[in-house]
């Protein structure tokens, strides 16, 4: 963990350099990338930066304490030692706040991608529920949000829909809501008033600087279409829909939400540029085995992490061991309950294994 705070200070400090360099100033793509690098790591980098402070302060009261000189000095030594021992484990404390959830939690935008799985038109159902659910979370916060794709049904649900999310500490909290999530419910669809078990998936993946991932259009193809709604009714006569295909990997990435053509190109290259980081990731995931360890659960989608029970209006979240029997407020959007004890969860496993 202090190796990743040092990381963390080096590259704010260089980012501190960075803004003063007259050829980034005169950059003004490159000076709101580093401008935002630097807010994102600023927090926990002050807060590193003047716990190393303190920390030199103790060893330095700890010596004169010890060399036996001016008794006065002494005195005052013995006097500050406590506070700046007590400094130093608030602060220790806060950063281990700050640290959970790996390299990528200061990131203040993020892409959750909710897709509908096993149970059908059911499925779609639930995953529509799930993005309102998600989308009122993220308004509460004051996140922005704007949606970045979607494949709705006849019947309103969302065989997938893509989420932009920014704000500060979004990707912290949201990133422990990848994987499966289960409902039990009668479905809209049910005649008989039996209950169903239906699933859909949810990804959440950091999303990165322009810096980060290096896209050239020579990177990928494209392919204009006229976008079309559920059943194949067309949205409108114009081929505003976009198709993008990463050569070097295969990736697929489509949009059609908007009229303009130019609008979907800029959403579909976002998510694009989201998948490439997430796979690099994936890449380095030996890398990181360190900060895997520490987080709650895999982020596989395959994953089962949570059950929504509405006969019994009952919400379980499988990797915690936390069940709730208030699902109708948290199917409104009022996570907290949620989040908070996945925090505390995540608090505790740090100091067990990071100490001062």
């Amino acid at each position: 963990m202090r190796k990743q705070l040092d990381q963390k200070l080096t590259r704010f400090e260089e980012l501190e350099k960075q803004l003063l360099d007259p050829g980034v100033l005169a950059d003004p793509a490159r000076m709101t990338a580093v401008m935002r690098e630097h807010g994102a790591l600023a927090k926990i980098s002050l807060k590193y930066r003047r716990f190393r402070e303190v920390n030199a302060q103790i060893v330095e009261t700890q010596e004169m304490l010890e060399s036996g000189g001016d008794p006065e000095l002494k005195e005052l030594a013995e006097m500050e030692l406590p506070e700046l021992r007590a400094e130093r484990e608030l602060l220790w404390n806060e950063l281990l706040d700050l640290t959970i959830g790996g390299d990528d939690a200061m990131r203040t935008r993020c892409v959750m991608e909710i897709r509908g799985g096993t149970g059908g038109d059911e499925a779609a159902l639930f995953a529509r529920d799930l993005f309102e659910m998600y989308r009122h979370y993220c308004t509460a916060k004051g996140w922005k949000t704007e949606v970045l794709g979607m494949n709705p049904t006849e019947l309103g649900g969302f065989k997938e829909v893509i989420l932009g999310v920014e704000g500060d500490g979004c990707y912290a909290e949201l990133q422990y809501e990848s994987g499966g999530h289960r409902v039990q419910r009668v479905p809209e669809t049910e005649t008989k008033g039996r209950i169903h078990t239906s699933a859909a998936t949810v990804a959440v993946l950091a999303e990165p600087e322009d810096v980060e991932i290096n896209l050239s259009p020579d990177d990928y193809t494209i392919d204009r279409y006229t976008a079309s709604g559920p059943g194949g009714q067309h949205v409108n006569k114009t081929q505003s829909a976009v198709r993008l295909t990463h050569t070097a990997t295969g990736l697929v990435v489509e949009c059609q939400d908007e009229r303009s053509q130019h609008k979907n190109m800029a959403k579909a290259l976002r998510v694009l540029k989201t998948r490439l980081y997430e796979a690099k990731l994936e890449e380095e995931e030996a890398k990181r085995a360190d900060v895997r360890k520490n987080q709650i659960g895999s982020g596989d989608r395959s994953e089962r992490i949570r059950t929504y029970n509405f006969p019994e209006n009952r919400v379980t979240d499988h990797r915690i061991g936390l069940t709730l029997y208030k699902l109708d407020s948290i199917i409104a959007g009022n996570l907290d309950p949620i989040m908070e004890a996945i925090r505390d969860y995540q608090r505790r496993e740090l100091r067990d294994q990071f100490s001062l």
